[in-house]
């Protein structure tokens, strides 16, 4: 059992004790925050439309007609007359036969992860997928590969190596971290080489990428590649809920399947009146998403003249500043609100230790010289925290994950976890049994399978995977990434 006492001090004394802060009024480029008016550098809002006009009065019409709450889940009496109109108009902006609706973009991707596999298929995820991919793979209770972030090359070999038994691979559009994209058309190409479903997270790519905002499997074409699009209604649309968007035979599917779309309440009708108020502001004015891309572009740039490193060449509203240690971060953080700008920093273990980093989110709502002023009072603000921004590009590593391994466990052996702290990618931290070390799992006994989607350390970069590869050949001790008979031993998704 954790001792919470224990946990907190200890969390402090690591300096990363964390605590929520009091945002007065609605949100926008500027805000009220504990008290102080500053400029929002670090919300989802892409697109300013969480406080537009016509969303507000469709939220509010939307209470007085439909009331607050849908009452029940969509399988029971929560499927209202708005639900049905937003998941038709999803379909059709996405290119697709059917939509269906969730509570929150967590519940989708657990329940189309967990619905389209099971045990003794494999699971192929991004090792930079967000948690709630990762927790959908525990749920399928399926094996995962969690493959090199971005690395095609890595993720073949583990279709390879599946032998026909795999179910689908699962990434993010848009990564919620790094801002970066994913290798959608290649991940296309391998899904259909080998027969596997292919679903993409378009939480951080709806309304930032793409034809009409439709995201980045839009912008790279891939439309008839992927088989299950996730899409959020509580960033770029400004709302609260999330969709998932497919072919009717899918859409069947994952109506009976998902478990968190069977068990949870229906998204409340204000909510999606406003999605759908936004949805239309979309429509009728991409040009939005233009301004959005070009404000990201602005403060890159002002960001990397001021010496940062930032990829320049990276379209998404998603801008990491990376600092090195979190303390240095966290002044940096408590410096910037000084000078009237808010930006979260992000913290081991969300990121790599020696990676700490500011995660700045733009929105098409700021103005120009409201980003440049902000970039000027971030450079001031990370020199008087320690940071000399000129240097950065030299002192900080690329990042590597802190995520590479599974062990095989004894399903019926009891077992010696310890607790380590794990974190969604946006902030929300929370404490987690995790799996024991080799010797004390083997010191447990008995057989299993690898352990859903947990790691530990970073993966060994690909000439020391083909040497022990190649090391393993030669001594006649060559096993299978998923084998199970030798419990107690590390099973490396990387390796």
């Amino acid at each position: 059992m954790i001792e919470i006492e224990a946990r907190l001090d200890e969390l402090e004394q690591l300096g990363l004790t964390r605590r929520t802060r009091l945002v007065s009024g609605p949100q926008g480029p500027r805000v009220v925050l504990d008290g102080k008016p500053v400029l929002l550098l670090c919300s989802s809002n892409y697109l300013g439309l969480a406080d537009h006009p016509a969303v507000r009065e469709a939220a509010a019409d939307a209470a007085m007609r439909w009331g607050v709450g849908a009452g029940g889940s969509r399988l029971v009496s929560g499927t209202m007359t708005i639900h049905r109109r937003l998941e038709e108009r999803i379909a059709a902006f996405q290119r697709r036969q059917a939509a269906l609706l969730f509570g929150s973009g967590y519940l989708a991707s657990v329940g189309v992860v967990s619905a389209l596999a099971r045990p003794g298929d494999v699971v192929f995820s991004d090792e930079h997928n967000h948690a709630a991919t990762v927790d959908g793979c525990r749920l399928s209770r399926a094996d995962v590969f969690v493959y090199e972030h971005g690395d095609v090359e890595h993720l073949e070999w583990g279709l390879r190596e599946a032998e026909g038994r795999g179910a689908l691979i699962v990434t993010d559009g848009v990564f919620s971290l790094g801002g970066d994209v994913a290798p959608l058309p290649e991940l296309v190409e391998l899904a259909a080489r080998y027969d596997v479903r292919l679903v993409v997270d378009e939480a951080h790519g709806l309304g930032t990428l793409g034809p009409g905002g439709r995201g980045a499997v839009a912008e790279a074409g891939c439309e008839d590649g992927v088989d299950v699009i996730v899409g959020s209604l509580g960033k770029a649309l400004g709302s609260y809920g999330a969709y998932v968007a497919c072919d009717q035979r899918m859409a069947r599917y994952l109506t009976g399947a998902a478990r968190s779309l069977i068990h949870s309440t229906a998204p409340s009708p204000p909510a999606v009146a406003g999605a759908l108020a936004a949805l239309s502001l979309l429509e009728e004015q991409p040009r939005r998403v233009e301004k959005l891309q070009s404000n990201a572009a602005l403060l890159r740039a002002e960001l990397s003249a001021a010496g940062f490193d930032v990829a320049r060449d990276q379209r998404t509203p998603i801008v990491p500043l990376a600092l090195g240690a979190p303390e240095t971060a966290v002044r940096t953080c408590e410096k910037a609100l000084e000078r009237g700008v808010f930006a979260q920093p992000l913290l081991p273990p969300t990121v790599a230790a020696g990676t700490s980093q500011l995660r700045l989110a733009v929105m098409a709502s700021h103005s120009k010289s409201e980003l440049r002023d902000a970039a000027r009072a971030l450079t001031q603000a990370a020199t008087a925290a320690g940071a000399r921004p000129q240097e950065r590009r030299e002192a900080i590593p690329a990042p590597t994950s802190a995520r590479a391994a599974a062990v095989v466990l004894d399903q019926d052996a009891p077992r010696a976890r310890r607790a380590e702290l794990w974190d969604d990618g946006e902030g929300e931290l929370w404490v987690e049994r995790r799996k024991a070390a080799p010797a004390e799992v083997s010191a447990a006994g008995g057989g299993g399978r690898p352990f859903d989607a947990e790691l530990d350390g970073p993966p060994r970069p690909r000439a020391a995977r083909d040497q022990s590869r190649a090391d393993q050949a030669r001594a006649g001790q060559a096993q299978g990434i998923f084998d199970v008979e030798a419990p107690g031993t590390l099973v490396e998704h990387a390796a």
